[in-house]
């Protein structure tokens, strides 16, 4: 065994998760040398005029004609914006502990793509931010601005044509937010605590639902709350495709509350979303839920025991997909023939890329995309058999659409006309992110 190994199963070999009462799970870490350091910052979106709400497809949402004469300068299928109900924003934490270094960005995006990931590594690197490995997720907002993903497919059905301007204008506030956490920079301890969240979703397909509210708070070894990320599933859907107005909806007015409680920058990252919905709807509701939720999130917040975490661990694991395509008998019904289907080889990879991480006793793995409640909870029982405290993190660094468990492909729903590479891609993506993390914490003991 190396020096290195040695010292990484001394930190977090020990580390532990338990079970307290009302469903509470603490993640607690052995003592180590402080080396961890950590920034966060939060800087709103400021996009062009005339820029379309991205989300829903609906006719609702969208010009009564596509806009060939260039009436609206950023939107072609869709209606430009009107106003802002709450400011979609860009936040972002940077942990440095000498060895690895992870530029977290959290955006109240409908998604992103490996294009839009690949133009932020490029422009924070402009910007003199060390990208490091580099996470990128949407909160999956469907009230957030569109025309920034440069694909024909995703435009056409949600997000509108692209624009460079657009997103240009997005990258600005992401390597603000990144620029100034890395400026920020203290030496930090970490605190992991999940806790049962409100109920205020519903499943699409029948079954049991995730509650839990994951949070990992960052604070200064005397104390001084450094920034909140906060994992919770929910889609953002609250607010319908009626709303022209741009909105976090209830995750981004959630982060705003807990921002406005607790001084320091909020960073939401969904869960394995692909079968969740939420219950209520309209602004109303919205604003009550997100207080509801900043509740939950303030509660784990408090029990949360900061402490020296150790060494930061990244691993990268990369998986093969098959061939991805759109099953016609899923989205029309059960009449069609299973054999028709419309083929996106050429438009969808054929590969994917999952970072898992590890620190302070929890552990993480990007999914990119939406993953079935049932399988994200086997993910996070792979991390909790190896003895750390963990979630899923959804749609981040791409989206490939959902993904479901293979008894659930075949039924005749919107989630499963979405499911773009056949009934075992669910099952290889869970198999993957599980694997990744018990690699990852393995490595460390």
């Amino acid at each position: 065994m190396t020096a290195r190994a040695v010292a990484l199963a001394c930190c977090i070999g020990c580390a532990v998760v338990g079970a307290a009462e009302g469903g509470e799970r603490q993640a607690r870490v052995a003592p180590h040398v402080d080396t961890l350091q950590a920034g966060a910052a939060m800087v709103a979106f400021t996009v062009p005029d005339g820029t379309p709400v991205a989300g829903y497809g609906s006719v609702r949402r969208r010009l009564l004609f596509p806009d060939v004469l260039g009436l609206h300068p950023h939107a072609f299928w869709f209606k430009p914006h009107e106003g802002e109900l709450d400011p979609p924003a860009a936040r972002a934490i940077v942990l440095d502990d000498g060895r690895e270094r992870l530029v977290w960005v959290a955006v109240d995006l409908i998604a992103v793509d490996r294009a839009f990931v690949t133009a932020t590594r490029r422009r924070l690197e402009a910007a003199g931010v060390r990208p490091g490995t580099l996470i990128v997720s949407a909160s999956h907002t469907h009230s957030g601005p569109g025309a920034f993903l440069d694909s024909r497919m995703m435009g056409i059905m949600a997000t509108d044509r692209y624009e460079e301007a657009v997103r240009s204008s997005l990258l600005d506030a992401v390597a603000q937010a990144a620029r100034q956490a890395d400026a920020a920079k203290v030496s930090a301890r970490v605190g992991a605590v999940s806790l049962p969240g409100p109920p205020l979703t519903e499943s699409r397909l029948g079954q049991p639902l995730d509650p839990d509210v994951v949070v990992l708070k960052l604070a200064s070894p005397a104390g001084a709350p450094i920034a909140l990320l906060w994992n919770y599933a929910i889609h953002g859907t609250m607010l319908g495709p009626r709303n022209l107005k741009y909105s976090g909806d209830v995750m981004g007015l959630a982060s705003r509350e807990l921002e406005r409680r607790l001084g320091v920058p909020a960073l939401f990252v969904n869960g394995a979303v692909g079968d969740v919905s939420p219950r209520g709807h309209g602004h109303t509701a919205a604003r009550t839920d997100a207080a509801a939720l900043a509740d939950a999130a303030e509660g784990a917040w408090r029990r949360a025991r900061p402490a020296a975490a150790g060494p930061l661990a990244i691993r990268t694991a990369r998986l093969e997909l098959p061939s991805p395509y759109v099953s016609l008998r899923n989205c029309a019904g059960r009449w069609v023939p299973r054999a028709l289907t419309l083929s996106l080889v050429g438009t969808l990879p054929r590969e994917a890329e999952l970072v898992a991480g590890a620190l302070g006793g929890a552990a993480w793995v990007t999914v990119p995309g939406e993953l079935q409640t049932r399988l994200g909870r086997a993910v996070k029982e792979a991390a909790r058999a190896a003895g750390a405290l963990g979630f899923v993190a959804g749609v981040s660094n791409d989206y490939l659409g959902y993904f479901l468990a293979a008894e659930d492909y075949g039924r005749v729903t919107y989630v499963a006309c979405a499911s773009l590479y056949g009934p075992d891609a669910g099952a290889l993506v869970t198999r993957a992110a599980s694997d990744a993390l018990r690699a990852l914490l393995g490595d460390q003991r």
